[in-house]
């Protein structure tokens, strides 16, 4: 059974799912989607301890890992709230992913530093952030959703796309009928635009 309000799963991925519809741009939002989350977790890497909270030292596998409990840190545990409250196992995978992205970032801020750091977060934002407005323009024909909803651009979009890849490949429903749903709201949204769109044209 899907949940209501501001965890209605199904009303959120709707609305991310008119505003990719076509199969060129949603493969470029799954390729580029999650390395805006990583090099975004890389540049936090360099803010300074929460409370002045002490650093996490180990090594994994002979590498060692400086962890710093800071900004990037508290995104990465609101991303993976958010995601597990949406959709316990699909959410999982996609808290663990954060997680993985936040440890992975962390491990390269430290081995790079922030004179090279900031200019590989540069230009792979700026990469991954014109792929996907050339996924809109050119192929989708339709303004990105963060036009319209930011949460939808900068919280939830590394959730649909993950879960968007376990539909394709995996056949994946957070709940029987989930998908079904969501191509009915979908179908409507798309309706009613073109409606209004015939309107403004006579």
């Amino acid at each position: 059974m899907g949940k209501m309000g501001l965890f209605d799963l199904e009303k959120h991925f709707a609305f991310y799912g008119a505003y990719h519809s076509n199969p060129i741009n949603v493969a470029i939002h799954m390729v580029f989607v999650w390395p805006i989350l990583f090099t975004a977790l890389l540049m936090l890497h360099f803010t300074p301890s929460l409370f002045n909270l002490p650093h996490i030292e180990f090594s994994i596998f002979g590498i060692n890992l400086i962890l710093i409990l800071n900004i990037g840190f508290l995104l990465t545990l609101i991303y993976a709230a958010f995601y597990v409250c949406f959709d316990v196992r699909a959410g999982s995978l996609a808290a663990i992913l954060c997680f993985i992205c936040w440890v992975a970032s962390s491990y390269l801020g430290n081995l790079l530093g922030f004179s090279i750091s900031w200019k590989v977060v540069l230009v792979s934002q700026l990469v991954c952030w014109t792929g996907q407005f050339i996924g809109h323009g050119v192929f989708e024909k339709r303004a990105p959703a963060l036009l319209d909803n930011l949460s939808q651009a900068f919280l939830m979009a590394p959730f649909f796309v993950l879960l968007e890849a376990l539909q394709i490949c995996f056949g994946y429903e957070p709940y029987p009928g989930f998908h079904a749903g969501v191509q009915a709201k979908i179908q409507a949204e798309i309706n009613e635009r073109q409606d209004k769109k015939q309107k403004l044209i006579s």
